[in-house]
């Protein structure tokens, strides 16, 4: 039996960011809305490697994504610096997270602010109002530990999970997208953009 793992502890000073969702995790276009949480990922001897990931709200695509043993705001921060450059600019989205620490940080709210992305939170302890995150890792470990009780070792942990994110991307097809992968329902969209332009 795994042990459970807490990765959300409240920020008492986060309480102030209001919830911009409200349960609605779509989106009309590429990088308006996006969502982000941290999930453990178990290794031998107990240990843990942590995965913070930027969920786009119009395809389920990854845009942004870091792995690392430590919880601290660094994690969340590279996470959000990733789909950055992956999107070319974030200005105007808003991002969706629990109440962590590392989401609820000073540090955090900078840099949100420096890449002009508005905040936002669901309650406390409400893993509904971060639904699609939730399911992405249930997704996540059942594919990738395939019943196993952890990934071995950090290499192989790191290996197994990048992988895993690649193929989300390119190939895995989820429901909420007619059944294409994310990259393929983002080109969709933008060549259906292209054609009424021209």
């Amino acid at each position: 039996m795994r042990r459970r793992v807490r990765t959300t502890v409240p920020d008492p000073a986060s309480g102030q960011v209001a919830d911009l969702f409200g349960r609605d995790f779509t989106a009309t276009e590429p990088g308006r809305k996006l969502m982000g949480d941290i999930t453990y990922l178990p290794l031998q001897e107990g240990r843990f490697l942590y995965l913070a990931k930027v969920l786009d709200c119009f395809s389920r695509k990854i845009v942004g994504w870091s792995i690392t043993d430590h919880m601290r705001t660094d994690l969340v921060a590279d996470a959000l610096r990733t789909a950055a450059r992956t999107r070319g600019s974030l200005g105007g989205a808003v991002f969706h997270s629990g109440h962590g620490a590392q989401y609820g940080s000073r540090a955090y709210a900078d840099l949100c602010d420096q890449l002009k992305v508005t905040r936002s939170m669901g309650a406390v302890g409400a893993s509904a109002d971060n639904a699609a995150c939730e399911s992405f890792h249930a997704a996540l470990k059942r594919e990738t530990l395939q019943g196993a009780h952890d990934y071995g070792d950090t290499t192989t942990c790191r290996r197994t999970v990048i992988a895993w994110l690649t193929r989300y991307n390119t190939r895995r097809r989820h429901s909420t997208n007619g059944h294409l992968s994310p990259d393929e329902y983002e080109r969709r969209h933008h060549t259906a953009k292209l054609t009424l332009a021209a």
